[in-house]
């Protein structure tokens, strides 16, 4: 028998859903699916959930670590690496930007162009 609920995607809010759909496909090595300017996705080539993004007219860039009175993150990606400086020089490479604080030592923090969090560690 099925779960009655299935994990499905996650979904960033973006000012710009088709240049965040562009990166995480460059940066993960997947395909882009939808490809609309208020709604894209990144088919995870493994079957399992995708990355998607919505537009958000006002969206606020998240600032991390959290300060009061600014926006702060929802949510961050953790993401398994094979070799933590390889990957880190390909997140540049991407146009991803390294956080200034980094909390420890076998994890690397990360932007996206629109400022979302996401952690690199080794497997």
């Amino acid at each position: 028998m099925s779960p009655l609920i299935q994990y499905h995607a996650t979904v960033l809010g973006t000012p710009d859903p088709q240049a965040a759909a562009r990166f995480y496909a460059n940066l993960l090595g997947w395909e882009l699916g939808d490809d609309e300017r208020e709604w894209a996705t990144v088919l995870n080539p493994a079957g399992g959930p995708k990355l998607s993004f919505q537009f958000e007219e006002d969206f606020e860039r998240p600032v991390w670590p959290e300060e009061p009175g600014k926006q702060q993150m929802m949510m961050h990606l953790d993401l398994l690496v094979d070799d933590l400086e390889k990957a880190a020089a390909h997140a540049k490479e991407c146009g991803a930007r390294r956080a200034d604080h980094q909390p420890q030592d076998d994890v690397l923090v990360f932007f996206d162009p629109d400022g979302h969090p996401f952690c690199l560690f080794e497997n």
